[in-house]
């Protein structure tokens, strides 16, 4: 071979791990066990770009150091491969969404192998596969047995045109994203799960975990935990009706003037008035047609109306008009909220655009400019006036909790799940109808209730999923099958489960298994998953904690989020981006073919429409996947956001050829004559001693970049040796190997090893070896360097002044001079202060 070859040398090792299953995790092991966890991707048909490996190159290098070091590593991979994308691509070809998921998963297996990741694919798991999605079905069961799964009408984004269900996302201003056609809000069944019962533990258990800080924020706003009192409002109407609201604020009261409801609320079409009805009912059905985006848009102009109703103020029985606004939803707290316009942005808002009362009931700030939401002293406040805000609170729910007008509550933003889609291609749930309307769960033993052949994947047209058109599957004697599918959030709930017992037929997993291998002791992947797929499967957890499946209350002991990995683009001078194939480059500067106009080059995320996207093929094509692996890693710190240049992987290519030159004669794959079976000399050994224990730190701490500046700097001083120990060249290929995996195994088997490198053991480290035998220290006189010492790093105060007063132009600045004082920083600097 000669040369470095890395189109030789990786499908050779690739098909060696594979053979000999070297990364097969094995349940029960004596050893220690590791569990190292990627998110499992999407497959889809674009297959993979240079950002994906990032996060599964660090883990990779985590789950190989950790087998070095003697762990039993559980190291897995899947596919979350139901979702949205297969099913349009089915809509319009026809297609069916299991043919396109094969050929992605096929797609994505070939280019995740031929990046080395030590995966254990005995292991491996597809969400599509009815082996699988029964015990997603299961899982389902159990909730609905414990009462945590039902049915509820809730409002819904309804496209009559598309006749189909849309995402908050998917509705802009009232229209669809896709064909721009009418949409409105439409109350429809849907199943839900009751996470809100979970809400104070999923709350709670965030402090247990070792999970960024960002991370934890973002899961504590989304559930929203709120501490204020629950306030009832009789309506003052010919009908008997209260209005209960929550506010955080129930010192405010005496200045709540008026009360704001969800055009959803139950009670508007009750109490509205006559004349108001036309009024309210236009309004109503304009907010029908807008996402819950829209309607909660602070920058947006508040809109309301009037019911002709009024409530009655429980503190001072004043008379306080009621109105629906679109900024309030029926889905947070009551769906009702009483205003205090001097001291909420939004109701002095909503206050100055309707001309509505303002009464401060808070001292401090102008409240004919602006609400005042600081704190203060209360006024106008009857039997709290005088009282700070914290007293005032307590005060006011213990007088509504004994005149029986309220009561001191806790709220969450956190809301139920809904749980169902109206969709082909998701797991069908295990329920049946019967004909009086009631549900039923499907028997255990008929599990999975799997998918039926479809001739038509579009939209059912009535808002059920086209399952709803299978009548041979729909009905089973006279009971009607649910049509509604789970969502993609189902099957990531436990795939990590899963992992550890992936081919039993009997359970889900083995309680041995479920005891041995969880928690998951490292979980990586990107931020957007911050709240919904963490939450979801911290829930269904919980759930399995309590039904006693799992022993741990949580799934996922540590998590990392890698940053992005930026593709490069170009801009115009309006700043608008321009396509990389409309790019020619000249001169070292880049224009338009189009207008010739000169571009800037910007980082910018990869997408198809910018043309920007990098594949990993075709730079394992050109360099190998130890240089994309290891140029990803040298590229900064792992948790930013970093821009692509394919001239970094030259340059960390260049690396890794110097490293087999450093071993390999040059036309022969055999050993360099240099590299002896000899001793190495002091400062080979420090080095030495020294790269394995920063490597070694770096993997533990995730600094991938410093550990491969420190390879770099040992492999420059054993370039420059004439004779090479083998001990050291050894050293370096074994801190290699987790990062450049393909060719660590090559070079320890011409290093005479038969066994495979990625089972061999890491490399200890002296701490004594790692200090260096003999220092340089700077020596000045009054502050001013005149030369330097070379000492033994031991050396006493009185042989460092010795040493220091020989160097001839010391000597000179001293003559005739006395010192005053002698200053030594350890291994640094002595300084001569003489007069």
């Amino acid at each position: 071979m000669g040369a470095y070859n890395p189109s030789e040398i990786e499908p050779k090792w690739q098909q060696y791990w594979q053979e000999h299953k070297c990364f097969r995790a094995v349940d029960g092991s004596p050893k220690p066990k590791y569990y190292i966890l990627d998110m499992f991707p999407y497959p889809s048909g674009a297959g993979l770009h240079v950002g994906h490996p990032e996060g599964y190159t660090a883990s990779d290098i985590i789950a190989r150091y950790k087998r070095m070091k003697g762990f039993n590593v559980l190291h897995p991979i899947g596919w979350d491969a139901f979702g949205l994308p297969a099913e349009q691509y089915a809509i319009k070809t026809g297609t069916h969404p299991s043919e396109t998921t094969k050929k992605n998963v096929e797609n994505f297996t070939r280019q995740i192998k031929s990046l080395g990741f030590s995966y254990d694919w005995d292991r491996e798991i597809n969400t599509t596969d009815p082996n699988y999605y029964k015990w997603t079905q299961w899982i389902f069961l159990q909730l609905y047995k414990r009462g945590l799964a039902y049915v509820s009408e809730a409002p819904v984004n309804w496209c009559p045109a598309l006749g189909t269900v849309l995402a908050n996302e998917e509705v802009i201003d009232g229209k669809s994203e896709v064909g721009g056609y009418e949409v409105i809000r439409k109350p429809m069944r849907q199943w839900m799960l009751k996470i809100t019962a979970y809400a104070e533990r999923l709350l709670q258990d965030l402090e247990e975990l070792d999970w960024p800080e960002r991370i934890k924020a973002m899961q504590r706003n989304w559930i929203g935990k709120s501490l204020g009192a629950e306030v009832v409002f009789k309506v003052e109407s010919p009908i008997a009706a209260n209005i209960k609201v929550f506010t955080t604020r129930p010192d405010t009261l005496f200045g709540a003037t008026f009360l704001v409801l969800s055009p959803e609320h139950p009670l508007v079409r009750s109490i509205v008035t006559p004349p108001c009805r036309d009024a309210v009912d236009a309004y109503c059905n304009q907010a029908a047609k807008k996402s819950d985006l829209e309607r909660t848009d602070l920058a947006k102009t508040k809109t309301g109306c009037f019911t002709g109703a009024y409530a009655i103020n429980p503190v001072n029985g004043a008379k306080t008009p009621i109105w629906i606004a679109d900024y309030v939803l029926a889905s947070y707290g009551t769906g009702a909220i009483m205003s205090v316009p001097a001291h909420d942005t939004r109701d002095y808002e909503f206050a100055k655009t309707f001309d509505l009362p303002i009464i401060q009931v808070i001292e401090g700030g102008d409240i004919e400019r602006e609400a005042y939401t600081g704190d203060g002293v209360h006024i106008n406040s009857g039997f709290i006036d005088g009282t700070n805000v914290k007293d005032g609170k307590q005060k006011m729910i213990e007088w509504l909790e004994s005149t029986g007008t309220g009561r001191g509550a806790v709220n969450y933003k956190l809301r139920d799940w809904l749980f169902s889609r109206q969709r082909y291609w998701g797991e069908p749930f295990p329920i049946v109808w019967d004909k009086d309307g009631n549900h039923h769960p499907l028997p255990e033993e008929q599990l999975p209730l799997t998918l039926p052949e479809v001739k038509s994947y579009e939209p059912s047209g009535t808002g059920e999923s086209p399952l709803a058109n299978i009548d041979s599957w729909l009905h089973v004697g006279d009971m009607t099958r649910e049509t509604n599918t789970m969502p993609q959030w189902a099957g990531s709930c436990w795939y990590y489960l899963r992992y550890i017992d992936p081919n039993n037929d009997t359970a889900p997993f083995s309680a041995a298994n479920e005891k041995y291998w969880m928690p998951v002791d490292f979980y990586i992947g990107g931020a957007e998953h911050a709240v919904l797929h963490l939450l979801y499967a911290r829930f269904w957890h919980k759930v399995l904690y309590d039904i006693g499946l799992v022993h741990t209350k949580e799934p996922f002991k540590k998590l990392f989020n890698q940053g992005m990995i930026l593709g490069l683009s170009y801009k115009d001078a309006r700043g608008a981006l321009v396509p990389n194939d409309q790019v020619i480059a000249k001169d070292g500067k880049y224009f338009s073919k189009e207008t010739g106009e000169e571009l800037s080059q910007i980082p910018a995320k990869m997408s198809k429409s910018l043309k920007n996207v990098v594949n990993p093929d075709d730079i394992i094509r050109d360099f190998g996947a130890d240089s994309l692996r290891l140029y990803e890693m040298f590229m900064g710190p792992l948790d930013q956001v970093k821009p692509w240049d394919t001239q970094g992987v030259q340059g960390v290519n260049r690396f890794l050829a110097k490293c087999w030159r450093l071993i390999v004669a040059q036309n022969e794959n055999v050993l360099q004559d240099n590299i002896r079976d000899i001793a190495c000399d002091a400062e080979t050994e420090t080095l030495m001693h020294q790269t394995i224990r920063k490597l070694g730190e770096d993997i533990e701490s995730l600094n991938f970049n410093t550990g491969i500046s420190q390879m770099m700097v040992y492999v420059n001083h054993l370039s420059r040796l004439k004779e090479v120990p083998k001990a050291a060249a050894e050293a370096l290929v074994l801190v290699l190997a987790p990062y450049a995996p393909h060719i660590a195994e090559e070079l320890w088997s011409i290093l005479g090893h038969s066994d495979c490198i990625a089972n061999a053991q890491w490399p200890e480290f002296d701490a004594q070896k790692c200090e260096v035998a003999r220092i340089k220290m700077a020596v000045q006189v009054v502050g001013k360097t005149r030369g330097t010492i070379e000492i033994d790093r031991n050396a006493s105060d009185d042989d460092i002044v010795k040493a220091a007063q020989a160097i001839p132009a010391v000597a000179k600045q001293l003559d005739g001079k006395t010192i005053v004082k002698t200053i030594i920083v350890p291994g640094r600097i002595l300084n001569f202060i003489a007069k």
